[in-house]
């Protein structure tokens, strides 16, 4: 007896779909990738960590280093993959690639932290996963023994006086969530952001920004997508962690960082709001150094992620890279 066909609950292709037994259809799936031990194209070792306290993984990336500067510190970056928070992983085979050459541009050491996504684990939980990951990293700023293994890379060659966190996407928007976060908690060890990097950000509103959609707001894809990550947001689409430009949030001055680089692409649809919130920013009171906004003609969303050997990508990683290695 054939079985019924499933029916669909949430349909948002060409991302996923939903169906009402509770079961999800990834379309927008990058299969996993293991790590390596010395990337043939940039020469950046990578290696997994899985279930670090709380119960969260990890992809570590190492530069080459000469036997000179075998005991070099390098900066830090915690970054946060896309992927509208429901696809998307630190393992996958689009973003290794791209964040080795970042890796091997920047000369830093880059820890990708794995999250939940939804709906299984609807929103805050990726927001609380990738504030765990950043902790676990800055509890390795002290010579004192801890509650668990440290990894060496992050011992022998992290440079905690130079800690960013960025993403691309959603992991540019949880990029700003754990920048804000930082403002107003304290990391361990006393450990300070130095910069964030925010590329393409996922953000969104009810009043629509620049080239964004005027009419049927609700039935474009950032909006459902939103909807569906995060059904009990308060405020919904004007949650501040969506919408930070939004009247009645929290004051962006409260931005536990010293620099900020938003990246945006001309052709991508998050491009104005992401603009007006690097312009929100600079308006606020913020104490901290410089905001800058690298714009790249003729691109589209996260161009430099699925199309890493064009000459656009390749420009804007290096100027990623500038922004890291200071």
């Amino acid at each position: 007896m054939a079985s019924p066909t499933k029916e669909i609950l949430t349909d948002l292709s060409p991302i996923l779909k939903h169906y009402t037994d509770g079961t999800v259809e990834r379309m927008f799936v990058s299969p996993y990738i293991p790590p390596s031990p010395e990337d043939p194209n940039t020469g950046v070792s990578s290696k997994d960590i899985f279930s670090f306290p709380p119960d969260v993984s990890a992809r570590i990336y190492l530069p080459k280093l000469t036997p000179e500067s075998s005991v070099q510190k390098l900066p830090i970056l915690v970054y946060f993959h896309g992927g509208g928070f429901c696809v998307g992983s630190a393992f996958s085979s689009l973003d290794h690639p791209y964040l080795n050459l970042l890796a091997a541009e920047a000369k830093a050491l880059v820890i990708t932290v794995e999250y939940r996504l939804a709906p299984e684990h609807p929103l805050p939980a990726a927001y609380e996963d990738s504030w765990n990951g950043l902790k676990w990293v800055c509890a390795h700023n002290t010579e004192e023994t801890t509650p668990f293994d440290k990894e060496e890379w992050i011992v022998n060659h992290g440079d905690f006086t130079k800690l960013f966190v960025g993403g691309d996407s959603a992991g540019g928007n949880i990029a700003h969530y754990v920048a804000m976060r930082a403002g107003t908690e304290d990391l361990p060890e006393k450990s300070k952001i130095l910069g964030a990097l925010l590329s393409h950000p996922f953000f969104w509103g009810s009043t629509p920004v620049g080239n964004e959609p005027k009419e049927n707001i609700e039935e474009s894809l950032i909006y459902r997508i939103w909807v569906f990550v995060w059904p009990d947001a308060d405020n919904g689409i004007d949650n501040p962690l969506i919408n930070p430009i939004g009247d009645g949030g929290p004051s962006l001055s409260s931005l536990g960082c010293s620099r900020i680089m938003v990246c945006v692409a001309e052709k991508d649809v998050l491009t104005a709001r992401a603009i007006a919130y690097a312009e929100k920013v600079k308006k606020s009171g913020w104490k901290g150094e410089v905001v800058e906004v690298v714009e790249i003609e003729g691109a589209d969303h996260c161009f430099q992620v699925f199309d890493l050997q064009s000459d656009k990508a390749k420009d804007l990683i290096g100027r990623m890279a500038s922004f890291i290695s200071l």
